[in-house]
């Protein structure tokens, strides 16, 4: 072999591992120079959560959420997941209060369950919201309504979510978390994520305007616009929908009363939605026009 052939390419060999040293060596002296010391405190508080990683704090996972109660942005009672025993806990160990968090639960848009809404195809694909509403829409009679085939009771991982004898999901405000997977899992957009104390709701979202719309569910807002004449401020007519202003008083039921379809309630704490004295009985069994 050519001797310089040689002599060059250990040359080039001693070269290249001379730079390596030399960047290894740089490496190290930034990362001494540089290293930001994490506080062990993160560690303890991090173990401290309950792990479920719901994001219903705003972070993105209990590790993030301890770091910002190690760095004091946010409060122990951030974590809507973990007991108050546990957020004690925590605000104990690094010398905090609690704080206070009002407490969100996800709502549903609709009311149209078997008993007051119309199916007008039968599917028969697979038992699954996001499938159904592939097909046309889901068979409802109603387009905007809630399919009732359970996504979001599968999806929330609290149990929180169940399905009633007319095939609607309630969500128990004790369990809810606000972790915002029911909002995910709904083809229809049906589900919001608000404070516990917005107790007057509008249980609908179909965008069908007149007394037409109540030939596929009995329960629907006709924009009647009734709740916004009584409510002047608290409730506007955008579309064809009301909308509530929460930032304005809403602890009364005039809203309600004279909705002649129930399609905007109250949803007290202990009895579920009350609808207004306007609004009539509902039947208990399926509505004529499902198919069974």
């Amino acid at each position: 072999m050519d001797r310089n052939l040689v002599t060059g390419a250990l040359a080039a060999v001693a070269a290249l591992s001379g730079l390596t040293a030399l960047l290894a060596g740089l490496l190290i002296l930034a990362h001494r120079r540089l290293r930001v010391d994490e506080d062990p405190r993160i560690d303890a508080v991090d173990e401290m959560l309950p792990h479920a990683n719901c994001g219903a704090c705003g972070q993105p996972g209990c590790r993030p959420f301890a770091e910002a109660l190690v760095a004091g942005t946010e409060q122990p009672a951030g974590c809507s997941v973990a007991s108050p025993a546990e957020r004690e806990h925590i605000a104990a160990f690094l010398g905090v209060g609690v704080g206070e968090a009002v407490k969100r639960v996800a709502r549903l848009a609709c009311a149209g369950g078997t008993h007051v809404a119309v199916e007008r195809a039968h599917y028969a694909g697979a038992a699954s919201c996001g499938a159904a509403a592939q097909v046309a829409g889901g068979g409802k009679g109603c387009f905007w309504g809630c399919l009732g085939l359970a996504d979001c009771e599968r999806a929330c991982d609290f149990e929180a979510i169940r399905m009633d004898e007319h095939a609607l999901p309630v969500v128990d405000e004790v369990l809810c978390t606000a972790c915002g997977d029911c909002v995910d899992a709904c083809p229809k957009d049906l589900f919001e994520v608000h404070p516990l104390d917005h107790r007057l709701w509008v249980a609908c979202r179909s965008l069908e305007e007149g007394d037409g719309l109540l030939g596929d569910c009995e329960v629907g807002c006709t924009a009647c616009g009734r709740c916004a004449l009584d409510a002047p401020g608290l409730v506007t007519m955008q579309n064809t929908l009301p909308v509530v202003d929460y930032t304005q008083p809403h602890d009364e039921r005039v809203a309600i009363e004279r909705c002649p379809t129930g399609a905007i309630v109250w949803l007290d704490p202990e009895t579920g939605p009350q609808r207004g004295v306007a609004a009539p009985v509902l039947r208990k069994g399926p509505r004529r026009g499902t198919p069974t």
